[in-house]
């Protein structure tokens, strides 16, 4: 199962918002593989029973995030540099959950990513966008008047070509683990 990213918060009243988290929850307990990324992580890191709060400060554009030592022996983040810029858009941020190792941190927001178990995934960070998305996102946040939150113009190409080799990387890794958790299902 994979959760994406929304503009909405992991605590908003709202409906969907509460299924979700529940769906979430459900989805560990039956120990379905998980992987969430931005509003996603903090869902999962919610249902998990983490609190999800606003962060210090809004962290949107391309931004360095730090891999720990877990991540160099992790199956999704093995081999990567200690240090890769990655594209962040996001307001809130989270504890991590009991039990989750930490993977990723970036100097305006501690958690970027964690795991639990071997098969839930949280990332606070977007390796799925391309230029295109990021355009779309900026085009969106420039109608917004007082409530814009880009504060400084993106190149949505700068990381293009290591932001795309990433993805196929660690999305693909994802693939591999869903499809070995799969295969060791009984029938």
């Amino acid at each position: 199962m994979v959760i994406m990213g929304g503009p909405m918060s992991a605590n908003d009243d709202l409906t969907f918002i509460q299924r979700e988290v529940a769906l979430i929850a459900e989805a560990v307990k039956s120990e379905i593989p998980l992987l969430g990324v931005c509003l996603g992580a903090q869902l999962i890191a919610k249902a998990l029973g983490a609190k999800v709060y606003r962060n210090t400060v809004r962290e949107i554009g391309w931004a360095p995030v730090t891999f720990t030592e877990a991540a160099r022996r992790d199956p999704l983040f093995a081999g990567l540099s200690a240090l890769e810029t990655v594209f962040h858009w996001h307001g809130d941020t989270f504890d991590l959950p009991r039990n989750a190792e930490l993977l990723a941190s970036s100097a305006a927001c501690r958690n970027q990513a964690f795991r639990v178990a071997n098969r839930v995934y949280g990332l606070q960070f977007h390796l799925e966008v391309k230029p295109v998305m990021i355009e779309q996102w900026c085009a969106e946040d420039a109608k917004c008047g007082d409530a814009c939150e880009v504060t400084e113009p993106i190149d949505p190409y700068q990381h293009r070509s290591r932001t795309e080799s990433l993805a196929r990387l660690v999305f693909g890794r994802w693939c591999s683990l869903v499809k070995e958790n799969v295969a060791a299902c009984p029938r």
